[in-house]
């Protein structure tokens, strides 16, 4: 049985919290694909700290998602990232994708809010192992863990058997490692 951390809010402190607990769960079952989400570098950097021995993947926000032509994600820390050998993915977000599988994009905003019904992190955390999986970087059928947050920083850590997005429905939740109350 695991146990899970329950943080009594959201937010930034309790990135350095989550990442030890997801390095910590990692390295006791021998999980290997780290997956983390992360906007303008924070957590993305301190994941670098701390997933040195891991295969890490930091996805970002997609390209003009705040403003048109701009990407948040500073050019020269993915530039420093990739040199230490760390993926940097920027891709179209998995949910969106998603909303075409039924009329008029319900079932992606359905599928959203319900992730969100956990937390917001829930919802960021299944998404960024879809579209990691769209791109190949990691197996479908291997566990990965999964760091993301509500707002900006990290607040919530999954351990998940991921699914491409266009079979969403296959991902598996294998468990909750910390999440916000």
């Amino acid at each position: 049985m695991s146990k899970i951390t329950y943080f009594e809010s959201p937010g930034r402190e309790n990135t350095d919290a989550t990442l030890q607990i997801a390095k910590d769960y990692a390295k006791r079952e021998g999980v290997r694909s780290i997956v983390v989400a992360s906007t303008t570098g924070y957590t993305a950097q301190k994941a670098a700290e701390a997933f040195k021995d891991f295969s890490l993947i930091v996805v970002t926000h997609v390209s003009s998602f705040r403003e048109p032509n701009q990407q948040e994600f500073p050019s020269d820390l993915r530039d420093k990232l990739e040199a230490e050998g760390v993926t940097v993915l920027t891709t179209a977000h998995a949910f969106n994708g998603v909303s075409k599988l039924a009329d008029k994009g319900s079932i992606g905003q359905i599928i959203r809010d319900t992730l969100r019904m956990f937390c917001e992190g829930m919802k960021v955390a299944v998404e960024i192992t879809a579209m990691a999986a769209d791109a190949g970087l990691v197996r479908t059928e291997e566990e990965v863990v999964s760091v993301a947050g509500t707002g900006r920083r990290a607040d919530t850590a999954l351990v998940i058997k991921p699914a491409i997005s266009k079979r969403l429905f296959n991902t598996r939740i294998e468990r909750i490692l910390a999440k916000p109350v």
